[in-house]
């Protein structure tokens, strides 16, 4: 790893990946469906990001929206879609798991981390709805995940800077915890001074315009497009690159 902090963007479509990269990002996690927070990508999308970028490529293993306790037939789509990640090349990919206590299922964690092999697993945001954070970082330490990608347990990654300090200092050299959620280039500088963490997480994400010659007004279930916008990807990256805490 670089010896300043850098970047994973969070990516919904291949142009954003494109745009990622071209900023100075480090690492793409592809999703779909941002409204509900990402879910699973597409084969079509996974591949033709694999194909349009150089950087590390995690795309986000997860079937559906709500909540990390799944089933049988979830964990089943979950390793046939981790099985394509891998035969497209992904580097990695990002994953969550809960018990009906919202504490971390380890024995599924630990089953995914072998299927993802010799891919990297990035525990996601599952993490943010265990009742002990502390605990959870040691849970999925022990299921051989390289990074945890949190806000702190807090609506956005800027407000919990104090909980990210120990969850950092916590981890140590163990696991890499990633910061996400509401970070900006505007508040990127000062949660990590206040946390000191080795990356971070954003999708900088702006709502593409319509290209539409004609658009019929009294039809609005369209939804939008998000894109990421380059200039706030290019101005993290400068943030982090400057950063006087390594």
């Amino acid at each position: 790893m670089p010896q300043h902090p850098v970047l994973e963007v969070c990516a919904f479509n291949v142009q954003s990946c494109i745009i990622a990269e071209r900023a100075g990002a480090v690492r793409v996690e592809l999703c779909d469906n941002p409204i509900e927070g990402g879910t699973t990508p597409s084969y079509g999308t996974i591949q033709l990001a694999r194909e349009s970028i150089g950087i590390l490529l995690y795309p986000i293993i997860r079937p559906r929206s709500g909540n990390y306790y799944y089933d049988e037939p979830d964990y089943a789509i979950m390793k046939k879609d981790i099985a394509i990640c891998r035969e497209l090349g992904c580097n990695g990919i990002s994953v969550g798991t809960a018990t009906i206590n919202a504490t971390i299922d380890t024995e599924w964690l630990k089953r995914i981390v072998e299927w993802a092999g010799p891919m990297g697993v990035t525990c996601n945001r599952a993490f943010d709805g265990a009742p002990d954070p502390f605990q959870a970082l040691e849970d999925i330490i022990a299921c051989g995940c390289e990074r945890i990608l949190t806000s702190g347990q807090k609506t956005a990654a800027p407000e919990a800077g104090d909980l990210l300090k120990q969850l950092v200092q916590q981890a140590g050299d163990r696991i890499s915890i990633m910061p996400g959620a509401g970070i900006k280039s505007n508040n990127l500088a000062a949660l990590h001074l206040a946390c000191g963490a080795k990356e971070y997480h954003a999708s900088a994400r702006k709502i593409a315009p319509n290209p539409l010659t004609y658009i019929n007004s009294l039809v609005n279930d369209y939804g939008n497009v998000y894109i990421a916008d380059e200039l706030e990807v290019a101005a993290m990256v400068d943030v982090l690159s400057n950063s006087s805490i390594h």
